[in-house]
């Protein structure tokens, strides 16, 4: 067993080697060029292939992260392959909803990118993810939304991957114009967060709303120990045993408020937003000061919108029943909660309160649940989010 080097004071999620604010990473990419649009929830370059002045290129990489271990222990138990095409999903989405947040439209080119260990993921398995990337395109062509597969990279990689990989990237052009650059956050703007948990219409059965966020706590917090001895591959090696799997569930015990079991809700595939914001974008587009993607750092990831604001959240979603499990089995702070996982809503559009009839309009029959959850206010310096979470009110500064 390796050596943890974590502080004794530092949170659950961090002793287990990952961060939510991921600091370490910002800080290696602080000297990056940050593109045309500083601001923007992702990356914006010039059209460099065509050399338009008038238009520019967004382009994001992502994947499914540790859920691809939660998969691989689920196929293990049950021989289901069917989960592995929620990872494509996952890997999709995860990119498609940053992009969203830009104002991106499509159409959409998506790469894909699968690393495994040969020796206990077989073939069937990378085709059953393809059959997802597939399956996502076919769907997402229902609802207006182009996604053109341009094919990827499957390796075998046993040195470096103890089961899965699965991630991808996507790039659209975009017309300058139509790039939502987060910087048009005003005082008196309201936030809106769109329901995480529940069945979308496009939705075959009731997602969870975990999404693919906080999945490495999620994991070992609700899982039972014998996981751990039965799937060593499934954790990192230099995991002490108090950290890995230290629930009180196995995959098929039910979670409590909901119709899914513990292993459904973790593998719930994560939800696009894509029906509502593509038309939502084409027709008020001039109402939006800012598209957030509460993914790392959950609700705290408003603090990259704007300038100089407060984000008060006093109305937000109760928690759904995964998140609610989570925090009453490990006693987790709340504060801590709001910052690994979404907590009820992972998209939030924040603009002029003109929006609310015409949001809640495009998301009736979509399925949706859209609330106020809270407003912007006029800050210091530096932006600041308050949330008013079940533990009471928290501040968090930028």
């Amino acid at each position: 067993m390796g050596k943890h080097h974590a502080p004794p004071d530092a949170s659950r999620y961090a002793q287990r080697g990952v961060s939510a604010g991921k600091e370490e990473v910002h800080a290696a990419v602080a000297q990056e060029d940050p593109g045309l649009y500083p601001g923007a929830f992702c990356k914006i370059v010039p059209d460099h292939l065509s050399g338009d002045p008038q238009a520019c290129l967004a382009m994001h990489a992502d994947g499914a992260g540790t859920k691809a271990s939660l998969a691989y222990i689920q196929w293990r138990e049950t021989g289901d392959l069917s989960v592995f095409r929620g990872l494509a999903q996952d890997a999709l989405v995860m990119n498609l909803d940053d992009l969203l947040c830009v104002g991106a439209q499509g159409p959409f080119m998506l790469s894909n990118t699968i690393g495994r260990n040969k020796g206990l993921v077989p073939g069937e398995v990378i085709a059953e993810i393809l059959a997802g990337y597939r399956q996502q395109a076919q769907q997402l062509a229902q609802w207006g939304v182009e996604l053109i597969p341009t094919g990827g990279e499957t390796a075998d990689l046993g040195d470096l991957v103890r089961t899965l990989l699965v991630d991808s990237t996507l790039v659209c052009r975009m017309k300058r114009n139509e790039v939502v650059d987060n910087q048009g956050v005003q005082p008196g703007d309201v936030i809106l967060g769109v329901g995480s948990a529940g069945q979308a219409a496009w939705e075959s059965a009731y997602n969870s709303g975990i999404g693919s966020n906080g999945l490495t706590a999620a994991r070992h917090d609700l899982l039972k120990h014998p996981y751990h001895h039965q799937y060593p591959e499934s954790a990192d090696p230099a995991l002490p045993h108090s950290l890995a799997y230290t629930g009180p569930f196995r995959l098929e015990d039910p979670l409590a408020g909901s119709p899914l079991t513990v292993g459904q809700a973790l593998l719930s595939p994560t939800r696009t937003h894509a029906p509502l914001l593509v038309p939502l974008l084409r027709q008020h587009r001039g109402l939006i000061g800012a598209l957030v993607h509460c993914t790392g750092g959950g609700q705290t990831k408003t603090l990259r919108a704007g300038q100089g604001m407060t984000y008060v959240k006093d109305n937000l979603f109760p928690p759904p029943p995964v998140f609610a499990e989570i925090q009453r089995v490990t006693q987790t702070p709340w504060r801590e909660m709001y910052q690994v996982f979404n907590m009820g809503h992972r998209m939030e559009i924040i603009g002029r309160p003109a929006l609310v009839p015409l949001v809640q309009a495009l998301a009736q029959p979509l399925g949706l649940e859209v609330r106020v959850v809270g407003a912007c206010h006029k800050g210091g310096p530096a932006n600041q989010v308050v949330l008013h979470t079940p533990g009471g009110v928290e501040t968090y500064p930028g």
